[in-house]
């Protein structure tokens, strides 16, 4: 199983000094970062942090962008066209760095493109807008897997590209084959969707190109420690990501305020690495066989039996 963490829960208590935070993940046994893009590559040539990187046995997994200051109004589908090219431009160079450093996946959360008022946007200009914006991205660079990371709202009341079956559409238009998804358990949590249900649909199709793990409420990015709040969701979640092979990186994108960063991440390596052992102490054909059922009750049994 191949685990990484969010870099922002470490920074504050590490000096803002990444060389102290990638020490901080070797002694976690952790394998692979995630690198936010540009926020955490300034200042980093691709070769020293692939120098950085090497130093504490770390692999780029990939880079995710973080589009801010300009972008308030809109990234990729910003009604101006100056800012929308260069939201294109900051993917594209994205994708240069993570490729040079040796990464997989460019990961697009398009924070702000979405609206707040009625009247407010254009739908089929920006949805139009944002598929071509795509297509660029994978024609220029096909040896990388592009994952949209979709989130129903904030910071925008409403996202443009919020769910799992309007994801699905637009991958459907852009029709390449290195787009993909990136499923952030806690947005599938605040959209009412079942995290399972969008990893066996994409996990069948092989669109499932990364898994942002935490737990939530689902009225917040809350952020919590693995199956703290939606255990056998997340059970759930992990048998079709089993099931269907994912060999990605399962990203530890949770919120340690209170709660010490490495404590934490911690929690979350023995959480995730518990619900794995349980899913293989079933057994994966023996869970196949009660959902093929479609029997409430024999769905309760088994849930019961996880834990005999």
């Amino acid at each position: 199983m191949k685990l990484a963490t969010r870099i922002n829960s470490f920074l504050p208590v590490n000096e803002n000094n990444m060389d102290k935070v990638f020490g901080q993940f070797q002694k976690l046994g952790l394998g692979y970062v995630d690198l936010n893009y540009p926020e955490h590559t300034n200042g980093f040539e691709p070769e020293e942090m692939k120098t950085l990187l090497d130093k504490h046995d770390l692999k780029l997994n990939g880079v995710a962008l973080r589009f801010k200051d300009d972008y308030i109004n809109g990234d990729l589908g910003n009604s101006d066209e100056k800012v929308a090219k260069q939201a294109l431009d900051l993917c594209k160079s994205a994708a240069d760095y993570c490729k040079a450093v040796g990464g997989h996946v460019v990961t697009i959360w398009m924070a702000h493109d979405g609206f707040d008022y009625n009247f407010q946007i254009n739908y089929l200009k920006v949805w139009n807008q944002l598929k071509n914006a795509f297509q660029e991205i994978a024609d220029y660079a096909p040896d990388l897997k592009i994952s949209i990371e979709y989130k129903p709202f904030q910071p925008r009341a409403y996202a443009f590209v919020d769910s799992m079956g309007v994801t699905g559409m637009m991958l459907s238009e852009i029709d390449r084959k290195n787009i993909g998804v990136t499923l952030d358990y806690c947005h599938m949590l605040m959209k009412h969707e079942n995290p399972a249900f969008a990893a066996d649909i994409f996990g069948s199709r092989k669109k499932l190109f990364g898994i942002h793990i935490n737990d939530g409420y689902g009225m917040n990015d809350d952020g919590l420690m693995i199956g703290t709040a939606s255990p056998f969701k997340t059970l759930e979640f992990l048998y079709y990501v089993k099931k269907h092979n994912y060999d990605g990186m399962f990203y530890f994108d949770t919120f340690p305020v209170i709660e010490n960063a490495t404590d934490e991440c911690k929690a979350n390596i023995d959480m995730i690495t518990k619900l794995d052992s349980l899913i293989d102490s079933v057994g994966m054909d023996k869970i196949g066989e009660v959902i093929d059922k479609n029997d409430a009750i024999a769905a309760h049994k088994l849930v019961i039996g996880f834990f005999k």
